[in-house]
């Protein structure tokens, strides 16, 4: 992602010297092993130093003795621990301090999650509003991210006739796109050969989009628990806007005639199906709602056993892991010890300042010991839990963000990157571990720091997607028709419901 800022890069700003990005302070000097130079004040400040190199410019801690709040780096290859960084022990020793391979995977996957706001077309005066801008073939391309080594398998649509006004967006134009659907996210699995030798395994991905309207969507929740009904046990609930988004489809739409529930799970079972026989994984991300909807997939593909190869001799399960931003709750606490027990692995990364993780279940909620009690015996019906691991990061810790009451800047996913990346360990202190760039926090927001000549809210489509004909005139380009659902997606999800029949009482799919 990296990789798309150069009209913003401070490497490349126009006409600014490195001289001038400097805070107005008497510095000395290091040469490091790299041939980078780093300047240190003088003075002992809270402001962070700029590291200068012939490829880049980087802005790290202000000490020469940082390394020592640095937490170590994880010298064994990924592909030989990449279970415990996907969860299976619950990422115990690997959040304080923080690992290296776990911040790696955690930015990367936020990266995915990124790519859905990234790639999402949300101006109401263009008439491909609620569509993605790019076509599968050159998604991960056309975002910079073609290194990732995956390939993208599916779109994912939702319908927009549900109660969730402020997440849908619509073309004021009358418009070739349907008025029904909006995309959602995708589907990839990774297919280079490098990727998978450095990650141990075939991974399949499943990234959501969370909302643009950042925080106004969480008014149009009615907080009203809804039976998943994806099993004989009504007592397992989630919120019913989020049942909605994830189940409801409508007919007279080719976009929406398989909900968002079953164009997932016919899209696992396929690719599962494909690689049979592989060592595989499942990673879900999202942001935001985004993150809701995440959840909610990892416990259904789990709740059907899509996850469960059986090969006759043995029975193996595919890990299912959950990389959640700023997500808020999903479920009751009965969701929560179903989530435990299929063995679905979540790792929430939260801004503590950021109220989206604190809804729905303000008064009832994993914090109250008496939670069960109230669920069993007074059925109360807006009891709620938070499911899996929780890293709290606290932007105020950053140097490099403003002091800033704006809650969307808070809830933003690019700053929880930059947060995750300069996160060591609670007793540690905020440093740079890589060499992410750190425009990419404005990109859609305004929180970084003025002195680093970053313009707020900078990203966007070179001409805002407008072309030049050969005749000289400027218009948007038509767009190739995005093929609604791949063929043989029925088929799949009757496979999906044949097999849940056949191996569990289940009370409704």
């Amino acid at each position: 992602m990296a990789s798309l800022l150069s009209p913003f890069n401070i490497q490349n700003s126009t006409k600014t010297s490195q001289q001038s990005l400097i805070p107005q302070l008497s510095y000395n000097t290091k040469r490091t092993t790299n041939n980078s130079i780093v300047f240190f004040p003088n003075k002992k400040t809270s402001k962070p130093a700029i590291i200068c190199s012939s490829s880049s410019l980087q802005l790290q801690e202000t000490d020469a003795d940082d390394n020592q709040e640095l937490s170590p780096e994880d010298t064994r290859p990924l592909n030989q621990i990449w279970e415990q960084v996907q969860g299976c022990n619950n990422w115990n020793n690997l959040l304080e301090p923080m690992n290296s391979h776990l911040r790696r995977e955690i930015i990367r996957y936020g990266e995915m999650a990124q790519a859905c706001y990234d790639s999402f077309d949300f101006d109401p005066n263009s008439k491909y509003c609620g569509t993605c801008k790019f076509q599968g073939t050159h998604f991960f391309e056309r975002l910079g991210m073609a290194k990732q080594g995956y390939t993208l398998t599916r779109f994912l649509y939702a319908t927009s006739n549900i109660n969730l006004p402020n997440f849908f967006q619509k073309s004021k134009l009358s418009s070739i796109w349907s008025p029904h659907a909006n995309w959602m996210g995708y589907v990839a699995v990774a297919t280079d050969e490098e990727e998978i030798r450095r990650l141990g395994r075939r991974d399949i991905v499943i990234a959501w989009r969370g909302t643009v309207t950042y925080l106004e969507w969480i008014h149009d929740l009615n907080d009203i628990l809804h039976p998943t009904n994806f099993r004989k046990d009504p007592s397992i609930k989630i919120e019913s806007g989020f049942f909605d988004l994830y189940t409801s489809k409508e007919k007279s739409c080719k976009y929406c005639s398989f909900s968002a529930r079953e164009q997932v799970l016919a899209e696992i079972r396929r690719i599962v199906h494909r690689y049979k026989g592989e060592n595989l994984s499942i990673t879900i991300t999202g942001h935001s709602l985004g993150a809701a909807l995440a959840l909610l997939s990892a416990y259904d593909i789990a709740e059907v056993e899509l996850n469960t190869i059986d090969d006759g001799d043995d029975i193996k399960q595919i890990p299912i892991t959950v990389f959640s931003f700023s997500g808020p709750r999903v479920g009751n606490l009965k969701f929560k010890e179903r989530c435990n027990d299929l063995g679905v692995k979540v790792l929430r990364v939260v801004n503590v300042h950021d109220k989206v993780p604190t809804v729905p279940g303000v008064i009832t909620n994993e914090k109250f010991k008496f939670q069960k009690y109230i669920e069993d015996k007074m059925s109360f019906p807006w009891s709620y839990a938070h499911v899996g691991v929780e890293l709290a990061l606290d932007h105020t810790h950053s140097p490099f963000l403003k002091n800033t009451k704006d809650v969307r800047n808070a809830h933003n996913l690019e700053a929880h990157l930059h947060l995750v990346d300069g996160y060591h360990g609670k007793d540690r202190r905020f440093c740079l571990a890589s060499k992410r760039d750190i425009a990419l926090v404005n990109k859609c927001c305004d929180f970084l720091n003025s002195d680093y000549g970053v313009p707020p809210n900078w990203w966007q489509v070179e001409h805002k997607g407008m072309e030049r004909t050969s005749d000289g005139r400027w218009m948007v380009p038509e767009r190739p028709r995005i093929e609604a659902h791949p063929p043989d997606t029925a088929h799949h999800f009757e496979q999906v419901i044949k097999y849940a029949k056949s191996k569990m009482d289940l009370f409704k799919l």
